[in-house]
């Protein structure tokens, strides 16, 4: 049995072109409010998000990002940041100190913002926007840092383009159930035909997508994309920021 929500999650598609109409701001400001309305752990809210509508700025975040043009030309570029900055604040309203070597904390405010951004992301489809998440707002984590002037104990998690699509995307296929989800216990015998099954459709989806130039499907894809250390530079980075991991 499927409702509006269901159907509206399960018709996810990440959409990369937007028309010129401008959010209106009754609209962005009905789905920011959906963003603190999303779960929090002990209600710790660790995020905030940064609402970026300067052209300039869009410009530059796009080149930071690994020169996503749609960065640039969505009208609303929203950053989502982990943020013990202001929960810092609050300790030392009452005279304590902020445990921010906690790798609980940290693991906390990664989820609570991810939280934050899917439910905004689900709120602006059901007023008709599209959107995308961007995890290359990591790739150059100080330069955002100081283009945002994001203070410390804070740091970019992801970035979201929001608009009115202007382009009618294929959905990419998810994984087979039966490899996701679990019974009572995690199932490991039937994961390599699950995955053997979503090779052949992914290479499919991909076939017909690029015209035939791509033709590995998702293992090998994901395969070649793991095998490779990713944004080492991340670790010094949050350290940097105040973050010094036990």
């Amino acid at each position: 049995m499927s409702t509006d929500v269901t159907r509206l999650i399960q018709s996810h598609r990440s959409i990369r072109k937007f028309t010129a109409a401008p959010i209106p701001e009754e609209v962005l400001q009905d789905v920011l409010t959906c963003a603190q309305w999303a779960p929090s752990s002990h209600n710790v809210q660790a995020y905030s998000v940064i609402v970026v509508k300067s052209a300039e700025t869009k410009r530059q975040l796009a080149v930071l990002c690994g020169n996503q043009k749609w960065v640039e030309t969505c009208p609303v570029f929203l950053v989502f940041c982990a943020d013990f900055y202001r929960l810092k604040l609050a300790c030392e309203m009452h005279g304590r100190e902020l445990a921010a070597d906690e790798v609980e904390n940290l693991l906390v405010a990664a989820v609570d913002t991810a939280l934050a951004a899917e439910n905004v992301l689900l709120a602006a489809r059901s007023h008709g926007l599209g959107g995308v998440m961007i995890g290359g707002i990591r790739n150059q984590p100080d330069e955002v840092t100081r283009l945002l002037q994001l203070p410390p104990l804070t740091f970019p998690v992801m970035g979201m383009c929001l608009g009115f699509p202007d382009q009618d995307v294929a959905q990419k296929p998810r994984l087979p159930q039966r490899a996701v989800v679990h019974a009572e216990r995690y199932q490991t015998e039937h994961l390599h035909d699950a995955l053997r099954e979503y090779e052949d459709i992914t290479a499919a989806y991909y076939a017909q997508r690029t015209g035939g130039e791509r033709t590995d499907g998702w293992t090998a894809q994901l395969a070649e994309y793991l095998s490779s250390p990713r944004r080492q530079h991340l670790a010094a980075f949050l350290r940097q920021q105040g973050f010094p991991m036990k």
